[in-house]
């Protein structure tokens, strides 16, 4: 079998992390169980372009459960769980390319090595996968029934490329269903970029300024979380009605050129490009810590600030010091990635037990329906959203009222008033 990872000897302790990680997801385990019985993806060949985490593990042994042919790689170069690559490859033969700190060269020679059994569905976190099909590797397009995207990037990447007329399969933008973006981006997110900065620096966050640019879910998320630790969040936005909203919850709201004089601790998560750049460093205080949880490391212009460093270091295992010429020292984190996947172990597997269900339910999806949909981005099925909350719900043993007769009937009439 072909495979690339860093060590097969590390099979037997990623095995332990994946089964600890599988007690925490209740509504995957069901989704294996019927897809072992009924094999739904029989013959079907799925590349997998996902943070290879003990959570994937289990999302890809429910894809072989249901007849599917899996192939993994890394969405992104310092996210993946080197043990559970190796598990994978020697407990569950399913063929994975994806090693911990891979370069850019390695980390595209794995998503063709993904590519390399001519799938019928790509399963993307960040639209890497898909971009390589539609620019490097076209000859396989005519073979693809459909796709599954996880993340917020990508569904932008993507509906960039539907408006333009040049997405080649229809997919679905599995970050959009309830049931993924309004827990794994708010709590997952939330919870595992604190812990990612935290283990990275062992820094105190209570009384010290938390800047988070970028107010959406994941925003949101850190904020939260930042603020229930004691620091005084600042949140930077572009977009008024987030702004708004961010002031509506309690937060200060300002410009990044107010921000970097006061902040302590600076966490991007916008999904857009150089947010943090010359000018910005430029105003930081002594020991100021800079570090992204959006799906690219694009956010944190680092050329500026290598640039205007007169000496760089590593001082922690993913804490890089940049020293400046006025004795200033900015301090990067696992080198503007994905903090949470760098430095910790990403979102707890409770949470993403629904995300992983969303990829396992709307890949059935795709393979069923795929016949009747446009080259275009779609929203996950209400009734697959719904049913995956329900199933959590139900593995959480919490009860919830149903409507009644009369009810129902008010709510689908207009004859009642007042």
């Amino acid at each position: 079998m072909e495979f690339d990872v860093k060590d097969p000897g590390l099979a037997e302790k990623g095995k332990l992390r994946i089964e600890w990680a599988a007690q925490s997801m209740p509504v995957l385990r069901s989704i294996y169980k019927r897809f072992a019985a009924e094999k739904p993806l029989q013959g079907t060949r799925i590349a997998a372009c996902l943070h290879v985490t003990t959570e994937t593990a289990s999302l890809a042994q429910t894809l072989k459960a249901g007849g599917a042919e899996v192939r993994i790689c890394a969405s992104n170069p310092l996210s993946t769980q080197d043990d559970v690559a190796a598990s994978l490859v020697v407990n569950d033969s399913i063929p994975v390319f994806a090693i911990k700190g891979e370069d850019k060269d390695t980390y595209y020679r794995h998503i063709n090595s993904a590519l390399r059994h001519s799938p019928h569905i790509t399963m993307d976190d960040g639209a890497d996968l898909v971009s390589t099909l539609h620019s490097d590797r076209r000859e396989l397009l005519q073979g693809i029934l459909g796709g599954t995207e996880e993340t917020t990037t990508g569904v932008i990447r993507l509906r960039s490329m539907a408006d333009k007329g040049v997405l080649q399969y229809p997919i679905i933008a599995v970050n959009d269903a309830s049931t993924k973006h309004l827990f794994d981006n708010r709590y997952g997110t939330g919870q595992s970029t604190v812990d990612g900065i935290v283990r990275a620096t062992n820094r105190l966050l209570a009384g010290s300024g938390f800047v988070v640019s970028g107010y959406g879910w994941c925003g949101r998320g850190v904020a939260m979380r930042a603020s229930g630790m004691g620091a005084k969040v600042i949140i930077t936005e572009v977009d008024p009605l987030r702004a708004l909203e961010a002031v509506m919850d309690g937060y200060q709201v300002m410009p990044m050129e107010q921000a970097a004089v006061v902040g302590d601790f600076f966490c991007t998560l916008t999904g857009d490009i150089h947010v943090i750049r010359r000018e910005h460093f430029a105003l930081m205080k002594d020991g100021a810590i800079v570090c992204n949880s959006g799906h690219f490391n694009v956010e944190i212009d680092l050329d500026a600030l290598a640039s205007m460093a007169v000496a760089r270091r590593e001082i922690r295992d993913f804490v890089e010091e940049f020293k400046l010429a006025d004795g200033r020292r900015i301090y990067v984190l696992g080198e503007g990635r994905l903090i949470n996947l760098a430095a910790a172990e990403g979102h707890p597997s409770s949470v993403m037990d629904m995300s992983f269900a969303n990829q396992a339910l709307c890949t059935e999806h795709m393979v069923k329906h795929h016949t009747t949909l446009k080259k275009q981005v779609y929203r996950v099925p209400m009734e697959i959203d719904k049913n995956i909350a329900k199933l959590k719900l139900a593995s959480m043993n919490v009860a919830i009222d149903t409507l009644t007769p009369e009810q129902d009937a008010y709510l689908h009439s207009w004859e009642m008033g007042t």
